[in-house]
C-alpha cells in the first residue's frame, strides 16, 4: 500500500500527499471557532469512532448513555461521559433536551450526532442553532429538503441531477395517480413520500395490480409516518444501489470522494459495501460525482453528505434516489481509498475552516470492502438476535485493516439498539487483493455466545457471482439455494471438536493430567493416560438434530479418533500460540489442518477456514434432567429472540384461531407479531407489558382444543 503522508493532522495516500492547497487559507466573512471540547449525541461504534479521531486532535469528547450502555465500551473510551436516561431510545437518546443540556453543562462547543438517533432531526439541528451549539451537520433547512421524497426529487430535477421518471405531485387522488401510473407504464413502484426502510412501498408489475397495491402503500405510510401520500416512479428490475461520498463547507465549496457500492442487501439495509463501484467508467464516475455536488449545493449543504442513486444494471442510467445528510455508517471505506479523515473533515468545517482539499487532489488509490458484523439469524430471515459476547476475538487491526466496534467480550448486545456487533473494513490493491483479504479476516473473527451473519458474509465474499463483481439489490434472493446450502458437519470437524474438548481437559488437569503446552509443542500427556494404559474418551455431540459419537483414544504421543461406529484416525495435535484463541494444528491421517476452538460446557465451537461450527455437548444420561414442557404440540407461543412485550391481545380464558396475534415484541427498533399455531384457549400469560423477554421464554400458554 501506498505510504501514509500526514499534513497536519490529516492522513492522504499516494500522488496527492504532497499537497496541501492555499485555499487552506480562510476566505473572508467567516471566522473559526476552535472546538476544543464535543458532545457525542450517540452510542456504540460510530461514539467510539468519533472519540478516537477527536482525541487525535485534543478535542476533548463527552459521552451520553442510557441505563443499558452503563458499562460500554464509548463510556469508558471518552474523557467525560454523562447519564440521560433508560434504555428505551425515546427516552435517552432521542431526548434532544437533554443532549443540549449536558452539552452546556459540560462546556461542549458541539454536537456530534453520529449516524441514526437525531442526526437527521430536523428540530434538533434548531434546537442546537437557537442553544447556541454547533450542530456537526448540515443546516436544517437541506435537512427537511432532503428529508421528504418528493421535495427533494423536485430539486434535484431543478439542479439538474437525473431523477427516475415518475409522479412526485400533491394531487393523490385515485384517478391522478391511475393516470400518472400510465402514463410511466408498468411495472411501477409506489413508494410513501415520507419516512424509509421500505415502509409504504409496493410494486404494481402490471395495472391490474395497481389499485391494491396503492392502498396497501398508503395504509402502511399512514401508520408509519402519519401520512399517506405516496409518489410514482418507474421500477427498476435489477437496479444497482451506488452512493456518492460529498462534504461541503461554509463557504460553497463542495467535492466528491469517488463511490460506493451497496447493492447487496437484506430487508432493504445494507450487508456488505464497497469503495469504488465495480464495472463503472471514469466517465461515469465523474458524472456521479458531479451529479452528487450538484445536489449538495442545491440544498446549501454543509459537512459529511451521501447522495444515493439507482443505477440501472442494464443500461447503467443513474437517477437520484436520496439524500442521506450524515456521516454513513460506511464511511471508512471511503476513507481507505481516499487517505483521509472524514470525522477530521467535520471536526474542521464545523469550526469554520474551509475544505481543506480541493477536488483536483482527491486521487481514488485501491480497492475497499466494508461488511457489517452484525448478531442475527441468516437462515432465520435474519432474524435479529441479542445476548451476550461469550467469547470476542477479532482480527488484528492494521494500516490495511479496521475493526470497528463499540463492543467488547463479555459485553451484551442490548434488546433495545441496532445489533450490529462491528463492522471489518479491509484495503487492498484492487478489487481481487481486497476480498481475498476480507474473507481472511472475516475467519479471523470468532465469536460464541449469540448467533452472527459472519458464516454468512464468508458464504456471500466467496460466492461466484459476487467474486464477478454481478452485484444489484436483489442478490440475496436469487442467490438464496446457493448462499444458503443444507446444513452438514464433516468428519474432519468432529474430529477436530473431540479432540479439542480432551485436549482442554488434559489441560486444565481434568481426569488428573497434566501437559507441557508449550506452543508448537505436540500435546503430550506426562501422566494419566499412558501407552499401556490406554483409556478412550466418548463425547457425544450433537449437530443440526444429529447426534454424534466421538470417541478419542489417547495413545501418548498421539491420539485416536473415530465418530461413531467408522475408522480409527491417527491424530497429532500441536497447540499454537495464539494471545486470544485456544488453537491447534493437526495431523489427521496426514493430513494438516489449523483450527480455533471455545469451549464452555453446553458446547464447542470450531472455527476453520469455512467458518464457525457450532455442536452441542450431550451431557451423559446421568447428568441429563427431565424436561418440562418444552412446547412440543403448540401448547406454548414463545419469544423468537430476546424483546421487549410490547402488547398482550389475549388473556387466559380466551378462546383462539391458528394465526390469530396473540402478542407483540420490540427488538432491535422492530416490531415483531406473535400468532397462535393453533386454535386453543388461553391458559396463562407469561408476564406483563414492559417486560423484558429472553429468547425461548413462553409468552402465552394455551391448552389445545379437543377434536
Amino acid at each position: 500500500m501506498n505510504s501514509v503522508v500526514r499534513l497536519g493532522s490529516i492522513s492522504y495516500r499516494g500522488n496527492h500527499a504532497q499537497k496541501w492547497l492555499s485555499s487552506h487559507q480562510l476566505k473572508p466573512n467567516r471566522s473559526v471557532k476552535p472546538i476544543d471540547k464535543l458532545l457525542i449525541a450517540n452510542r456504540g461504534e460510530i461514539a467510539c469512532r468519533v472519540v478516537k479521531t477527536a482525541q487525535r486532535l485534543g478535542v476533548r469528547t463527552v459521552a451520553v448513555y442510557s441505563d443499558a450502555d452503563a458499562k460500554s465500551l464509548h463510556v469508558a473510551a471518552a474523557d467525560e461521559a454523562y447519564h440521560i436516561g433508560p434504555p428505551s431510545s425515546q427516552l435517552s437518546y432521542l431526548r434532544g433536551d437533554k443532549i443540549i443540556q449536558v452539552a452546556k453543562d459540560s462546556g461542549c462547543q458541539a454536537i456530534h450526532p453520529g449516524y441514526g438517533f437525531l442526526s437527521e432531526s430536523v428540530e434538533f439541528a434548531e434546537l442546537c442553532q437557537k442553544e447556541g451549539v454547533i450542530f456537526m451537520g448540515p443546516p436544517a433547512s437541506a435537512i427537511r429538503d432532503m428529508g421528504i421524497k418528493s421535495t427533494s426529487k423536485a430539486i434535484m430535477a431543478a439542479a439538474g441531477v437525473p431523477i427516475i421518471n415518475g409522479y412526485h405531485g400533491d394531487d393523490q387522488t385515485n384517478e391522478t395517480l391511475v393516470r400518472e401510473a400510465q402514463k410511466i407504464g408498468f411495472p411501477l413502484m409506489i413508494k410513501a413520500v415520507r419516512g424509509g426502510g421500505g415502509k409504504g412501498m409496493r410494486i404494481a408489475e402490471k395495472p391490474e395490480d395497481f389499485l391494491s397495491a396503492l392502498e396497501s402503500a398508503r395504509t402502511e405510510s399512514e401508520k408509519a409516518f402519519g401520512d399517506s401520500s405516496v409518489l410514482l416512479e418507474r421500477y427498476v428490475r435489477s437496479p444497482r444501489h451506488v452512493e456518492v461520498q460529498i462534504f461541503a463547507d461554509h463557504y460553497g465549496d463542495a467535492v466528491y470522494l469517488f463511490e460506493r457500492d451497496c447493492s447487496v442487501q437484506r430487508r432493504h439495509q445494507k450487508v456488505i459495501e464497497e469503495a469504488p463501484a465495480p464495472g463503472l467508467s471514469e466517465e461515469l464516475r465523474k458524472e456521479l460525482g458531479m451529479a452528487a455536488v450538484r445536489a449538495a449545493k442545491a440544498v446549501g449543504y454543509v459537512g459529511a453528505g451521501t447522495v444515493e442513486f439507482i443505477l440501472d444494471k442494464e443500461d447503467l442510467s443513474f437517477h437520484f434516489m436520496e439524500m442521506n445528510t450524515r456521516l454513513q455508517v460506511e464511511h471508512p471505506i471511503t476513507e481507505m481509498i481516499t487517505g483521509t479523515d472524514l470525522v477530521e473533515w467535520q471536526i474542521r468545517v464545523a469550526s469554520g475552516e474551509p475544505l481543506p482539499i480541493k477536488q483536483s487532489d482527491i486521487i481514488r488509490n485501491g480497492h475497499a470492502f466494508e461488511a457489517r458484523i452484525y448478531a442475527e439469524d441468516p437462515r432465520g430471515g435474519f432474524l435479529p438476535g441479542a445476548g451476550p459476547l461469550h467469547h470476542l476475538s477479532t482480527p488484528t487491526p492494521n494500516e490495511n485493516v479496521r475493526v470497528e466496534t463499540g463492543v467488547r467480550q463479555g459485553d451484551e448486545v442490548s434488546i433495545h439498539y441496532d445489533p450490529m456487533i462491528a463492522k471489518l473494513v479491509v484495503w487492498g490493491k484492487n478489487r481481487t487483493q481486497a476480498l481475498d483479504s476480507l474473507i481472511a479476516r472475516l475467519n479471523d473473527y470468532h465469536i460464541t455466545g449469540l448467533e452472527t451473519n459472519v458464516n454468512f458474509l464468508i458464504d456471500l465474499a466467496r460466492h461466484p457471482s459476487f467474486k464477478a463483481a454481478d452485484v444489484h439489490t436483489g442478490f440475496i434472493p436469487q442467490h438464496f439455494d446457493t448462499l444458503f446450502p443444507p446444513l452438514s458437519v464433516s468428519e474432519t470437524v468432529l474430529c477436530q471438536a473431540g479432540i479439542a474438548i480432551v485436549l482442554n481437559e488434559l489441560k486444565f488437569n481434568r481426569y488428573g493430567a497434566t501437559s507441557s503446552g508449550r506452543s508448537g509443542d505436540p500435546f503430550v500427556v506426562e501422566s494419566g493416560f499412558r501407552m499401556n494404559h490406554v483409556a478412550v474418551r466418548k463425547v457425544s455431540l450433537k449437530f443440526n438434530d444429529k447426534e454424534y459419537v466421538v470417541s478419542v483414544k489417547n495413545l501418548g504421543d498421539s491420539f485416536e479418533v473415530k465418530i461413531d461406529n467408522g475408522d480409527w484416525k491417527v491424530v497429532k495435535p500441536s497447540l499454537l500460540d495464539h494471545p486470544q484463541r485456544f488453537s491447534i494444528k493437526t495431523n489427521i491421517d496426514g493430513i494438516f489442518t489449523s483450527f480455533s476452538a471455545v469451549i464452555s460446557p453446553e458446547q464447542v465451537a470450531i472455527f476453520t477456514e469455512n467458518g464457525k461450527t457450532e455442536l452441542s455437548i450431550v451431557p451423559p444420561k446421568f447428568l441429563s434432567q427431565q424436561s418440562g414442557d418444552d412446547g412440543v404440540g403448540g401448547s406454548r407461543v414463545v419469544s423468537p429472540m430476546p424483546g421487549v412485550l410490547d402488547k398482550i391481545h389475549v388473556k387466559p380464558g380466551d378462546t383462539v384461531q391458528a394465526g390469530d396475534p396473540v402478542a407483540v415484541i420490540i427488538a432491535m427498533k422492530m416490531e415483531h407479531v406473535l400468532k397462535a399455531p393453533r386454535n386453543g384457549v388461553v391458559k396463562s400469560v407469561g408476564g406483563k407489558v414492559g417486560d423484558n423477554l429472553a429468547k425461548g421464554a413462553a409468552v402465552v400458554t394455551f391448552e389445545v382444543e379437543e377434536k
